[in-house]
């Protein structure tokens, strides 16, 4: 706290000093008529849990920001991810037999693992609540995964056989999926 603190006074008196300098403030941080020191407030997002908010080279105060917890929002069908602990060492500890039992060299396990690091980080209940995408391989939506096992929302293995059955029908093998993940971003 002290440390996130320290640098946002240096970051807010570099804003100060030469206020050209990149630093980004707000100067409608204080709504009408609040003042510091007889001059207009700005505010400086310190990063963390606080922000800093002055009026002169004088007069600051440190604000504790409020925690904002984000609830998954639903696909429109009401589901929500279940509450289980992700086990990726597991995950990837299964994916390699996997690999190994399609005939792929341990390259392709190599990109597997780079892929669904960026994916999920290999945890069998990653969400992305913008899309949809559920699991370790992202399927969007997750529900397709019910035709690896009626268990795809818990089960590691079954998302694993399902996202390697994807990349090998879309994409040959898993470094042809990471090449199309790292020249357009998905897969």
């Amino acid at each position: 706290m002290v440390f996130a603190f320290c640098a946002a006074a240096s970051f807010l008196l570099v804003n100060i000093v030469d206020p050209y300098s990149g630093a980004t403030a707000s100067s409608n941080f204080a709504a009408e008529g609040q003042r510091f020191g007889g001059e207009k407030a700005q505010s400086v997002e310190a990063g963390g849990d606080y922000s800093i908010a002055v009026g002169g080279a004088e007069n600051y105060v440190v604000e504790k920001k409020p925690v904002v917890v984000i609830e998954p929002a639903s696909s429109g069908s009401g589901w929500a991810p279940p509450a289980v602990t992700p086990d990726p060492g597991s995950a990837q500890a299964y994916a390699a037999g996997a690999v190994a039992a399609r005939g792929w060299a341990s390259s392709e396990f190599d990109c597997l693992v780079a892929l669904w690091n960026k994916e999920s980080g290999w945890r069998v209940n990653a969400y992305n609540a913008s899309s949809g995408a559920y699991g370790i391989p992202q399927a969007l939506p997750g529900s397709k995964m019910a035709t690896a096992g009626a268990d795809w929302e818990t089960n590691a293995a079954t998302q694993v056989e399902w996202g390697l059955g994807y990349i090998s029908g879309r994409y040959g093998t898993p470094c042809g999926a990471w090449g199309h993940s790292e020249s357009v971003g998905w897969y």
